[in-house]
């Protein structure tokens, strides 16, 4: 894609004056870094980050039968969710495998918001469209283009927030949300997130975003906030074990295999994929997403063979060193007998193999 074709966020000129570095990303031009991936990450671990996630897609499902329509194309229970709440869930092929993930946020009974990545925007617009031409009683409109969306993340992010709402934070568990002011315009305040550590998510209007962006970075200068891109972003994720569509996830994949069965919801009724799902899990997994540790020298990257005495037995879907750790690890899928905490195997790395092993995941978690 043309450097001309990019789309860009309302908060382009911001990054270009906190000095982002501009790559494509997903269709857009986005900030993979400021001052540094590791310095960013370590900001949002120890203190408190700011991310423009304006990319991201926002779909609205409308109508008298909004939830019976998101029961049958989503593999969690949306009828857990009462009005402020908001749940991950897979948007399922009929293979029980992922179109996508998405968050989904109940807003009325008739009204539900679902975010969804950027890359898959399009196609996840199109394919429930599809879906809904099944349905009577139910609208599904493609609403990106009326959100700006910005995060907040880290250990102070609720301190500085605070300070530009008169929303009561401290009342707000997590993934639920309020429609409160921010800085004196209407926003959707959501303690979600994708980096592991507390936060909010910011809904306004694209024209209120630059604003918001300053304000925000002003409210967190005695927290030494730090603006952060794209690069942090997946480093955090990554340590949190937060799967990364198009990597750990897609449309091979299903939950289970993923190790996402909690999203899972058998006992809620039909839903696309779910006759599949079952007979997955009866006849037994023949793969896991496993976390690794590098034993010897080298760092896992994406598509790289995992072996087992020389024989390709499975890939790499996600890898870095863990900056909060201090360790490389990776996650990848490897058959199930192979699965288990401290067995060895082996990543090929430059065509050399590279001694690892199977331990525990989420490799990070926050203090509480």
């Amino acid at each position: 894609m043309r450097e001309t074709e990019l789309k860009r966020t309302p908060l382009y000129e911001c990054h270009l004056a906190a000095g982002g570095k501009m790559v494509p990303f997903a269709g857009w031009e986005m900030p993979v870094q400021y001052r540094g991936v590791v310095e960013e990450h370590r900001a949002v671990r120890t203190r408190v980050g700011l991310f423009d996630v304006s990319h991201m897609g926002e779909i609205e499902v409308t109508g008298s039968r909004a939830l019976d329509f998101l029961q049958y194309v989503t593999c969690n229970d949306v009828s857990k969710l009462t009005v402020g709440r908001a749940q991950y869930s897979g948007l399922m092929t009929p293979r029980g495998t992922f179109v996508d993930d998405l968050l989904v946020h109940k807003m009325s009974d008739r009204q539900y918001l679902l975010v969804v990545n950027a890359a898959n925007k399009d196609k996840d617009y199109a394919y429930l469209c599809a879906q809904a031409a099944g349905f009577s009683g139910v609208e599904v409109n493609d609403r990106s283009a009326e959100w700006a969306q910005l995060a907040v993340q880290g250990p102070k992010a609720a301190a500085v927030v605070q300070r530009l709402t008169p929303a009561r934070l401290s009342d707000i568990k997590y993934y639920h949300f309020v429609i409160e002011k921010v800085c004196g315009v209407e926003a959707i305040l959501a303690r979600t997130g994708y980096t592991g550590e507390d936060g909010f998510e910011i809904y306004v209007r694209p024209a209120h975003a630059p604003d918001l962006w300053d304000a925000i970075l002003n409210a967190g200068a005695d927290e030494e906030i730090m603006p952060c891109g794209l690069g942090a972003r997946d480093t955090l994720r990554f340590e949190a074990c937060m799967h990364l569509y198009g990597n750990d996830i897609d449309d091979s994949t299903t939950p289970l295999e993923a190790g996402l069965q909690w999203i899972v919801k058998f006992g809620k009724g039909p839903f696309l994929g779910r006759e599949a799902l079952l007979r997955q899990e009866a006849a037994g997994l023949r793969r896991k997403l496993v976390g690794l540790e590098m034993i010897g020298r080298g760092i896992a990257r994406h598509g790289y063979p995992v072996l087992k005495d020389g024989e390709r037995v499975g890939a790499v879907t996600s890898g870095t060193f863990s900056p909060t750790l201090q360790r490389a690890l990776a996650l990848a899928y490897v058959p199930t007998e192979l699965a288990g905490e401290g067995e060895e195997l082996d990543v090929e790395i430059r065509e050399q193999p590279v001694r690892a092993k199977v331990i525990a995941t989420p490799f990070y978690r926050r203090p509480r």
